[in-house]
């Protein structure tokens, strides 16, 4: 799916994906001391926010323009000191550069075929600073044949193990599970995989 066609996805709403933080986010950030993050494909903003209303200097990254006007928007009913700390940047996760070094980044729901998403990890562990932590939930594999919604076409799925086999050990794998999320069409099938950049001198 092209930017176009995500500009149209986000115009047809107000909020997408709701303005809340996934609880999984909340679950393995909400503790951590706050430093530089990065936010792939961040939407409408709802994790970008929520980081930078908790003292996160954050980048947020879309290539939907649309979806960036409303985070904006939404962003500006945030206090001052929150705005401040919050960057949004017109860009394509999957080709282009990561820009400096973070304590966090966050691919929440991104999808696209193994090779694309190995690149994406590949430069998502570059961009790591020593002890940093990587995120990455999205729809499981099984989800379309045991679960409910989110995308049918199996190529840009994966499970946990396949996204352990794409870190290749750049990382180290903290946890890497399915979580059973209920919805109201039902429970919903997702793969998570939270891992840390070894320490310097490890």
């Amino acid at each position: 799916m092209d930017a176009q066609a995500w500009n149209e996805k986000y115009a047809t709403s107000d909020m997408i994906w709701g303005t809340p933080p996934n609880p999984v986010i909340v679950e393995h950030v909400a503790s951590l001391p706050h430093g530089r993050a990065l936010d792939l494909g961040c939407g409408e903003g709802r994790h970008s926010l929520w980081l930078a209303t908790r003292g996160w200097e954050v980048v947020g990254v879309d290539f939907s323009e649309v979806a960036l006007d409303k985070a904006r928007r939404i962003a500006a009913q945030a206090p001052s000191r929150s705005r401040d700390r919050l960057h949004y940047v017109r860009g394509d996760v999957t080709a282009d550069s990561f820009d400096g070094e973070y304590d966090l980044i966050l691919s929440v729901f991104l999808h696209f075929p193994p090779p694309q998403r190995k690149a994406l990890l590949d430069r998502a562990v570059d961009a790591l600073k020593p002890e940093g932590m990587l995120i990455f939930l999205g729809h499981d594999a099984t989800n379309p044949d045991d679960g409910v919604g989110g995308p049918q076409d199996k190529e840009i799925l994966y499970t946990p193990t396949d996204l352990v086999d794409e870190i290749d050990g750049g990382l180290d794998i903290m946890i890497a599970e399915r979580r059973y999320r209920e919805t109201d069409a039902g429970t919903a099938i997702d793969a998570l995989v939270v891992a840390r950049k070894p320490p310097l001198g490890s």
